[in-house]
Protein backbone atom coordinates (compact mmCIF):
# COMPACT_ATOMS: atom_id res chain seq x y z
CA UNK A 1 0.00 0.00 0.00
CA UNK A 2 1.35 3.41 -0.97
CA UNK A 3 0.68 5.91 1.83
CA UNK A 4 0.94 9.07 -0.29
CA UNK A 5 -1.29 7.79 -3.10
CA UNK A 6 -3.93 6.47 -0.71
CA UNK A 7 -3.98 9.68 1.33
CA UNK A 8 -4.24 11.83 -1.83
CA UNK A 9 -7.13 9.67 -3.06
CA UNK A 10 -9.00 9.97 0.27
CA UNK A 11 -8.45 13.74 0.39
CA UNK A 12 -9.68 14.20 -3.19
CA UNK A 13 -12.83 12.19 -2.43
CA UNK A 14 -13.39 13.71 1.02
CA UNK A 15 -13.29 10.26 2.65
CA UNK A 16 -11.56 8.85 5.70
CA UNK A 17 -9.35 5.84 4.92
CA UNK A 18 -10.62 2.37 5.81
CA UNK A 19 -8.00 -0.36 5.57
CA UNK A 20 -9.41 -3.55 4.02
CA UNK A 21 -6.17 -5.42 4.69
CA UNK A 22 -6.45 -4.94 8.49
CA UNK A 23 -10.16 -4.26 9.00
CA UNK A 24 -12.01 -2.94 12.06
CA UNK A 25 -13.10 -6.50 12.78
CA UNK A 26 -12.52 -9.35 15.25
CA UNK A 27 -10.10 -10.93 12.74
CA UNK A 28 -7.65 -8.09 13.45
CA UNK A 29 -7.91 -8.70 17.21
CA UNK A 30 -7.45 -12.49 16.98
CA UNK A 31 -9.78 -15.24 18.28
CA UNK A 32 -8.15 -15.96 21.65
CA UNK A 33 -7.11 -12.61 23.08
CA UNK A 34 -10.42 -12.13 24.91
CA UNK A 35 -13.47 -14.26 25.80
CA UNK A 36 -15.87 -14.44 22.85
CA UNK A 37 -18.59 -12.31 24.46
CA UNK A 38 -16.06 -9.50 24.99
CA UNK A 39 -14.71 -9.78 21.44
CA UNK A 40 -18.16 -8.91 20.09
CA UNK A 41 -18.39 -5.87 22.38
CA UNK A 42 -15.32 -4.20 20.86
CA UNK A 43 -16.00 -0.89 19.14
CA UNK A 44 -13.56 0.75 16.74
CA UNK A 45 -13.19 4.50 17.11
CA UNK A 46 -10.98 7.10 15.51
CA UNK A 47 -9.05 9.54 17.73
CA UNK A 48 -11.21 12.30 16.24
CA UNK A 49 -14.27 10.55 17.77
CA UNK A 50 -12.52 10.09 21.13
CA UNK A 51 -10.98 13.56 21.54
CA UNK A 52 -11.87 17.05 20.40
CA UNK A 53 -8.31 17.93 19.44
CA UNK A 54 -6.20 14.81 18.88
CA UNK A 55 -2.49 15.02 18.04
CA UNK A 56 -0.06 12.43 16.78
CA UNK A 57 2.74 13.93 18.91
CA UNK A 58 2.58 16.58 21.66
CA UNK A 59 5.78 18.20 23.01
CA UNK A 60 8.03 15.56 21.46
CA UNK A 61 8.09 11.79 21.90
CA UNK A 62 8.82 10.29 25.32
CA UNK A 63 8.67 6.89 27.03
CA UNK A 64 6.29 8.53 29.53
CA UNK A 65 3.71 8.87 26.72
CA UNK A 66 3.29 5.07 26.80
CA UNK A 67 0.87 3.25 29.13
CA UNK A 68 0.30 -0.42 28.34
CA UNK A 69 -3.31 -1.44 27.69
CA UNK A 70 -5.02 -4.84 28.01
CA UNK A 71 -2.68 -6.55 25.52
CA UNK A 72 0.40 -8.30 26.95
CA UNK A 73 2.87 -6.58 24.63
CA UNK A 74 5.28 -5.23 27.27
CA UNK A 75 8.11 -6.77 25.19
CA UNK A 76 7.30 -4.48 22.27
CA UNK A 77 6.54 -1.42 24.44
CA UNK A 78 9.78 -1.82 26.41
CA UNK A 79 11.63 -1.74 23.07
CA UNK A 80 9.57 1.30 22.03
CA UNK A 81 10.42 3.04 25.30
CA UNK A 82 14.09 2.51 24.52
CA UNK A 83 13.59 3.83 20.98
CA UNK A 84 12.21 7.14 22.31
CA UNK A 85 15.63 7.81 23.90
CA UNK A 86 17.35 7.62 20.49
CA UNK A 87 15.71 10.20 18.28
CA UNK A 88 17.84 9.35 15.23
CA UNK A 89 16.38 5.79 15.20
CA UNK A 90 12.87 6.93 16.06
CA UNK A 91 12.57 8.95 12.84
CA UNK A 92 13.00 5.75 10.77
CA UNK A 93 9.97 4.21 12.48
CA UNK A 94 7.76 7.27 12.90
CA UNK A 95 7.66 9.34 9.69
CA UNK A 96 7.01 13.05 10.23
CA UNK A 97 4.79 13.59 7.17
CA UNK A 98 1.50 12.88 8.95
CA UNK A 99 -0.81 14.09 11.71
CA UNK A 100 -4.34 15.19 12.59
CA UNK A 101 -3.84 18.84 11.66
CA UNK A 102 -2.76 19.01 7.99
CA UNK A 103 -4.06 16.68 5.28
CA UNK A 104 -5.81 14.41 7.77
CA UNK A 105 -7.58 11.52 6.04
CA UNK A 106 -7.66 8.84 8.76
CA UNK A 107 -4.51 7.21 7.37
CA UNK A 108 -1.07 6.79 8.99
CA UNK A 109 2.09 4.82 8.29
CA UNK A 110 5.05 3.45 10.26
CA UNK A 111 8.23 1.60 9.28
CA UNK A 112 9.65 -1.63 10.67
CA UNK A 113 12.77 -3.61 9.78
CA UNK A 114 11.93 -7.03 8.35
CA UNK A 115 14.41 -9.46 6.80
CA UNK A 116 16.93 -6.83 5.76
CA UNK A 117 14.53 -4.09 4.58
CA UNK A 118 12.49 -1.20 5.98
CA UNK A 119 8.83 -2.09 5.39
CA UNK A 120 6.23 0.69 5.29
CA UNK A 121 3.02 -0.37 7.09
CA UNK A 122 -0.12 1.66 6.32
CA UNK A 123 -3.10 1.66 8.73
CA UNK A 124 -6.35 3.50 9.28
CA UNK A 125 -6.73 5.15 12.69
CA UNK A 126 -9.69 3.15 14.04
CA UNK A 127 -8.65 1.86 17.48
CA UNK A 128 -10.26 -1.01 19.44
CA UNK A 129 -12.23 0.13 22.52
CA UNK A 130 -13.83 -2.23 25.06
CA UNK A 131 -16.35 -0.82 27.58
CA UNK A 132 -15.00 2.68 27.05
CA UNK A 133 -11.38 1.60 27.71
CA UNK A 134 -8.52 1.31 25.25
CA UNK A 135 -7.68 -2.27 24.42
CA UNK A 136 -4.42 -0.95 23.00
CA UNK A 137 -1.84 1.40 24.50
CA UNK A 138 -3.70 4.33 26.00
CA UNK A 139 -2.40 7.88 25.80
CA UNK A 140 -1.08 9.27 29.09
CA UNK A 141 -2.07 12.74 27.93
CA UNK A 142 -5.51 11.99 26.59
CA UNK A 143 -5.06 13.45 23.10
CA UNK A 144 -1.64 12.09 21.99
CA UNK A 145 -1.95 9.02 19.78
CA UNK A 146 1.45 8.03 18.36
CA UNK A 147 1.86 5.00 20.71
CA UNK A 148 -1.60 3.54 19.95
CA UNK A 149 -1.22 3.98 16.19
CA UNK A 150 2.33 2.64 16.08
CA UNK A 151 1.18 -0.39 18.11
CA UNK A 152 -1.66 -0.95 15.61
CA UNK A 153 0.80 -0.90 12.71
CA UNK A 154 2.98 -3.46 14.51
CA UNK A 155 -0.11 -5.63 15.17
CA UNK A 156 -0.88 -5.48 11.44
CA UNK A 157 2.70 -6.46 10.58
CA UNK A 158 2.40 -9.45 12.93
CA UNK A 159 -1.09 -10.45 11.74
CA UNK A 160 -3.27 -9.45 14.73
CA UNK A 161 -3.26 -7.79 18.14
CA UNK A 162 -3.30 -11.29 19.65
CA UNK A 163 0.11 -11.95 18.07
CA UNK A 164 1.54 -9.12 20.19
CA UNK A 165 0.34 -10.87 23.37
CA UNK A 166 3.69 -12.27 24.53
CA UNK A 167 6.98 -12.07 22.64
CA UNK A 168 10.69 -11.37 22.90
CA UNK A 169 12.11 -7.95 23.66
CA UNK A 170 15.12 -8.77 21.46
CA UNK A 171 12.86 -9.33 18.41
CA UNK A 172 11.14 -5.98 18.90
CA UNK A 173 14.47 -4.15 19.30
CA UNK A 174 15.62 -5.58 15.95
CA UNK A 175 12.28 -4.75 14.24
CA UNK A 176 12.54 -1.12 15.40
CA UNK A 177 16.21 -0.56 14.48
CA UNK A 178 17.58 -3.11 12.04
CA UNK A 179 20.37 -3.55 14.60
CA UNK A 180 22.10 -6.62 15.98
CA UNK A 181 21.04 -7.82 19.42
CA UNK A 182 23.17 -9.29 22.20
CA UNK A 183 21.79 -10.94 25.33
CA UNK A 184 23.29 -11.53 28.77
CA UNK A 185 21.87 -13.96 31.29
CA UNK A 186 21.73 -12.43 34.75
CA UNK A 187 22.02 -15.93 36.26
CA UNK A 188 25.58 -15.99 34.96
CA UNK A 189 26.50 -12.40 34.06
CA UNK A 190 29.89 -11.36 32.64
CA UNK A 191 32.14 -10.00 35.43
CA UNK A 192 32.23 -6.53 33.85
CA UNK A 193 28.47 -6.24 33.20
CA UNK A 194 28.27 -2.76 34.79
CA UNK A 195 31.02 -1.45 32.51
CA UNK A 196 29.34 -3.05 29.47
CA UNK A 197 26.06 -1.31 30.33
CA UNK A 198 27.75 2.03 30.89
CA UNK A 199 29.61 1.75 27.56
CA UNK A 200 26.41 0.66 25.77
CA UNK A 201 24.53 3.65 27.19
CA UNK A 202 27.33 5.99 26.10
CA UNK A 203 27.39 4.56 22.57
CA UNK A 204 23.60 5.03 22.24
CA UNK A 205 22.57 1.37 22.25
CA UNK A 206 18.95 0.46 22.95
CA UNK A 207 18.63 -1.72 26.05
CA UNK A 208 15.97 -3.69 27.84
CA UNK A 209 15.68 -6.43 30.42
CA UNK A 210 13.08 -8.98 31.46
CA UNK A 211 12.07 -11.14 34.39
CA UNK A 212 11.33 -14.88 34.28
CA UNK A 213 7.79 -16.14 34.88
CA UNK A 214 4.53 -16.46 32.96
CA UNK A 215 3.77 -13.25 31.06
CA UNK A 216 0.00 -13.94 31.05
CA UNK A 217 -0.22 -13.77 34.87
CA UNK A 218 1.74 -10.61 35.70
CA UNK A 219 2.38 -11.44 39.37
CA UNK A 220 3.82 -8.43 41.17
CA UNK A 221 6.35 -9.44 43.83
CA UNK A 222 6.53 -7.71 47.21
CA UNK A 223 9.61 -5.84 46.00
CA UNK A 224 7.55 -4.24 43.21
CA UNK A 225 9.08 -6.23 40.32
CA UNK A 226 6.62 -8.00 37.99
CA UNK A 227 7.25 -11.61 36.95
CA UNK A 228 7.26 -12.49 33.24
CA UNK A 229 7.58 -8.83 32.32
CA UNK A 230 9.82 -6.73 30.06
CA UNK A 231 11.40 -3.41 31.07
CA UNK A 232 13.47 -0.70 29.36
CA UNK A 233 16.97 0.14 30.59
CA UNK A 234 17.04 3.94 30.44
CA UNK A 235 20.38 4.77 32.05
CA UNK A 236 23.53 3.43 33.71
CA UNK A 237 25.86 5.52 35.86
CA UNK A 238 28.67 5.17 38.39
CA UNK A 239 27.91 7.32 41.40
CA UNK A 240 29.86 8.38 44.53
CA UNK A 241 28.27 6.69 47.53
CA UNK A 242 29.51 7.06 51.13
CA UNK A 243 33.28 6.51 50.79
CA UNK A 244 33.26 4.58 47.52
CA UNK A 245 31.48 4.16 44.20
CA UNK A 246 28.29 2.37 43.15
CA UNK A 247 27.06 1.32 39.71
CA UNK A 248 23.32 1.96 39.44
CA UNK A 249 20.97 1.22 36.55
CA UNK A 250 17.73 3.04 35.71
CA UNK A 251 14.79 0.94 34.51
CA UNK A 252 11.30 1.84 33.23
CA UNK A 253 8.11 -0.24 33.39
CA UNK A 254 5.93 0.05 30.23
CA UNK A 255 2.79 -0.08 32.40
CA UNK A 256 3.67 3.55 33.21
CA UNK A 257 3.47 2.81 36.95
CA UNK A 258 4.64 0.08 39.37
CA UNK A 259 8.22 0.40 40.65
CA UNK A 260 10.96 -1.46 42.50
CA UNK A 261 10.80 -0.91 46.27
CA UNK A 262 14.33 -1.98 47.29
CA UNK A 263 17.73 -0.24 47.52
CA UNK A 264 18.05 2.87 45.27
CA UNK A 265 14.28 3.05 44.71
CA UNK A 266 12.67 6.51 44.81
CA UNK A 267 12.42 6.82 48.58
CA UNK A 268 15.24 4.53 49.67
CA UNK A 269 17.73 5.71 52.33
CA UNK A 270 20.69 5.16 49.95
CA UNK A 271 19.97 8.53 48.35
CA UNK A 272 20.69 10.26 51.68
CA UNK A 273 24.38 9.35 51.20
CA UNK A 274 24.65 10.85 47.70
CA UNK A 275 25.80 14.43 47.10
CA UNK A 276 22.75 16.70 46.65
CA UNK A 277 23.73 17.82 43.12
CA UNK A 278 23.85 14.18 41.90
CA UNK A 279 20.68 13.29 43.77
CA UNK A 280 18.85 16.19 42.12
CA UNK A 281 20.20 15.29 38.68
CA UNK A 282 19.30 11.61 38.89
CA UNK A 283 16.26 11.12 41.14
CA UNK A 284 12.67 11.67 39.96
CA UNK A 285 10.44 10.78 42.88
CA UNK A 286 7.11 10.02 41.21
CA UNK A 287 5.14 6.89 40.29
CA UNK A 288 5.89 6.95 36.56
CA UNK A 289 7.22 3.39 36.34
CA UNK A 290 10.88 4.48 36.35
CA UNK A 291 13.33 3.61 39.12
CA UNK A 292 17.01 3.09 39.87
Amino acid sequence: QDFNNLRALCLSQGLLFEDDTFPAHISSIGPNLLPEDKLWQIQWKRPTELQRNPHLIMDGVSRFDIMQGEIGDCWMLAALGSLTLRKQFLENVLPKDQGFQDDYAGIFHFRFWQYGDWVDVVIDDRLPILNGRYLSVHPRTSNEFWPSLLEKAYAKLRGSYQNLNGGYLSDALVDLTGGVQVQFSLKDPPPDLEEILKAADKSRCLMGCSTPGQPKRNIELRNGIVQGHAYTVTGAVKIRYKNGWKHIIRIWNPWGYGEWKGPWSDESPQWDHVEPKYREALLRNKDDGEFW
